[in-house]
């Protein structure tokens, strides 16, 4: 199973609820959370860049004792700069020009794109252990992450309670009362796209719906611009999870389009 954050801050937890939510502090996007131990964890911090698009800056992973922390071309081992693909102690870190990916034989996959797209895949022994922005893998949508006992959270809720604490951050809560824009005049644009010949092979593996209200959040977002980003991330990430559910997408980018 995976849990994915990709293009205009949406977010695709394990048990495949997708959600927005546009902070910018430093968040757990996913720890194993089980014990007092973790064996394993995952921070992200996104901020805007040049173009007013989000992006991740960073990623701080740890495996066991290992700290590694990726920058865009830069891995980074225990404060040193390494050379990939690295290995040690049961991760190997691979990059190539486009995505760095981490292997842990405890039972992770990392995948960046090193800029909005980021995925991690778990080992099910996993199941019910985890914590953060991803949710508790425990297979059912909602319960614990949006709803927990009696209480409900709204996403910028749930978002901003995954915040790391650091003294020395600037960085502001969103606000939890604002509402999403209800978007729906991008609806047909949107569903055109991914229902694509080149995605046949995508739809019965992947709720398209989920999807299509990303896409059209995209589009809201970028106000009329009409810049690769608001309609190529959430087609990217509907062509990364088609190939992962083990679909073949066939070739949706043109020399005018992403």
């Amino acid at each position: 199973y995976v849990c994915s954050t990709w293009g205009n801050n949406h977010f695709k937890t394990f048990d495949g609820d997708v959600f927005p939510f546009p902070g910018t502090c430093e968040y757990n996007f996913v720890s194993d959370c089980r014990g007092a131990y973790k064996e394993f964890s995952v921070h992200i911090q996104r901020a805007l860049n040049s173009n007013g698009h989000p992006e991740i800056q960073y990623i701080l992973v740890t495996v066991k004792d290992i700290t590694i922390l990726l920058k865009p071309n830069l891995a980074v081992v225990e404060g040193q700069i390494v050379k990939t693909p690295y290995y040690a102690s049961g991760v190997l870190i691979e990059s190539d020009k486009i995505y760095t990916k981490i292997y842990a034989k405890l039972g992770m996959v990392l995948m960046w794109n090193q800029e909005d797209a980021l995925m991690v895949e778990l080992d099910n022994k996993f199941n019910n252990r985890t914590c953060g922005l991803c949710g508790d893998y425990n297979g059912i949508q909602i319960y614990n992450e949006f709803i927990n006992g009696d209480t409900s959270y709204n996403p910028i809720t749930f978002g901003n309670m995954q915040k790391i604490n650091k003294p020395t951050a600037k960085c502001e809560d969103p606000d939890e009362t604002q509402a999403l824009p209800s978007c729906n005049e991008h609806r047909d644009e949107c569903q055109r796209l991914l229902t694509s010949p080149a995605f046949a092979d995508c739809r019965l593996r992947l709720n398209l719906e989920m999807y299509i209200q990303a896409c059209m959040q995209d589009k809201c977002a970028c106000k009329g611009k009409e810049d690769s980003f608001c309609l190529c991330s959430t087609i990217s990430e509907y062509s990364r999870q088609c190939s992962h559910a083990g679909g073949r997408p066939g070739e949706w980018r043109t020399e005018k389009f992403c």
